[in-house]
Parts: structure tokens; C-alpha cells; sequence
């Protein structure tokens, strides 16, 4: 009996391409990844605290599609701000201000090595699921490839324009959510695709944090 074919990482990852800060999905959805800023909600007044919960309230009772809140929690890599100190004490001149700064340095690296310090990021996946077409079960098939007897030309231009469409879509979910968050005090940016690319490497990579990053 023949031994199937074993599966490679990117067999369990449900993305097909990354392309034009969206991430088109295996089953023909999108993907656009939003940003967002924290706020430091302990420090805020009562009424702040209600003002700001009551915005979230309504923004989240305003939307008619899901989203999926990710927040991302890793140690953080002070190893780029080691460098600088170590790049800055070669530059010193004074004798006292190199004693300084390798105390300093020892300093930092002690402190990290005995507490586990860690960064948060917040992000917002906004879906899009295209409509159905009848007689079609995936929804990009056009887009992602399916049968076509037109010329080559003309089915690129159309995939091409099935994805623009697409696109709009999804841009104007996320700009409603841009705008939900703002009333709520928080700041946003989209992903574009080197980012969403990154993202994606160090989660699925979340020990590979010296390599760089392959973006093809």
C-alpha cells in the first residue's frame, strides 16, 4: 500500500495570496487586518470610562459583520536597543560616561533576563466573503483560477476586476471600523502586504525572531 503524501506547513495555512494589503483565502474570502492603538484605561475618570464603553457599545451593535479581535502578545526583543547603547559607548569620550553607559547596559540586560517582559499589539481582521454565483461553489473561482474559455488577456483582466471590486468592499468595512474606533479614542492603520506578510511569518515562526523575514 502506498504511503500518502505528507503534508507540508502550508497545507494547514488558509491563505492563498497575500496581495494588495488583503489576504485572499483559500474558499474565495478576503481578509483585510487593521491595527489599532491601546488605550490606557485604568488612568481614564469614571465618566471617561463610561463615555468610552458606551462608544464601543454602539460600534460594535452598529456593524452588520463579524470581526475577529487578535491582540498578539510576545516578549520584547530588546536587542536593538542593546546595539544602540553598544554602538553609543564606542562614541564616548569621557571616562565617566563610558562607566555610565556599560552600567547601564549591564543594568538593562539583568533587569529583561529576570523579568519577563512583554509587548501587546492589537489587531481587527475584517472578513469579506463574496457572493455565491449560482452553479459556482467557490465564490473567486473566476478570480482564483477556474475554468475560462475566454483568451488569456481577457480572463486576467477580469480576475483583475473581480478582485477590485472585492477589494472595495472590504475597504469600506474597514473604514467603517477606522471610524468606530476613532469615536472611541482609538488610532488605527491598515496592514499593507510586506505587513500582513510579517504578521503572519511570526506567528506561525514565533521562535524564528533572528532570521529575516522572506516576503516571496
Amino acid at each position: 500500500m502506498p504511503t500518502p503524501p505528507s503534508k507540508t506547513t502550508q497545507d494547514f495555512v488558509p491563505i492563498k495570496e497575500i496581495r494588495q494589503g488583503v489576504a485572499v483565502l483559500k474558499d474565495g474570502s478576503l481578509r483585510g487586518i487593521v491595527m489599532c492603538s491601546s488605550i490606557n484605561f485604568a488612568l481614564k475618570s469614571f465618566e471617561e470610562q463610561q463615555s468610552i464603553l458606551n462608544q464601543f457599545q454602539s460600534f460594535l451593535n452598529g456593524l452588520d459583520f463579524s470581526i475577529q479581535i487578535f491582540i498578539q502578545s510576545r516578549k520584547l526583543d530588546i536587542r536593538p536597543y542593546i546595539a544602540l547603547l553598544e554602538g553609543r559607548l564606542k562614541e564616548q569620550v569621557s571616562e565617566l560616561l563610558k562607566i555610565q553607559t556599560r552600567e547601564y547596559i549591564k543594568f538593562i540586560k539583568d533587569f529583561s533576563e529576570k523579568q519577563n517582559i512583554m509587548t501587546k499589539t492589537f489587531f481587527v481582521v475584517v472578513p469579506y466573503s463574496p457572493t455565491i454565483v449560482s452553479g459556482s461553489s467557490n465564490p473567486l473561482s473566476s478570480f482564483l483560477g477556474g475554468n475560462n474559455t475566454s483568451t488569456a488577456t481577457n480572463a486576467t483582466d477580469k480576475k483583475i476586476e473581480i478582485f477590485e471590486e472585492h477589494r472595495s468592499q472590504l475597504e469600506q468595512r474597514m473604514g467603517m471600523i477606522e471610524q468606530g474606533l476613532a469615536g472611541c479614542g482609538v488610532r488605527t492603520a491598515e496592514l499593507g502586504t510586506e505587513e500582513i506578510v510579517e504578521l503572519f511569518y511570526k506567528i506561525f515562526n514565533p521562535g524564528d525572531t533572528e532570521k529575516p523575514i522572506p516576503l516571496n
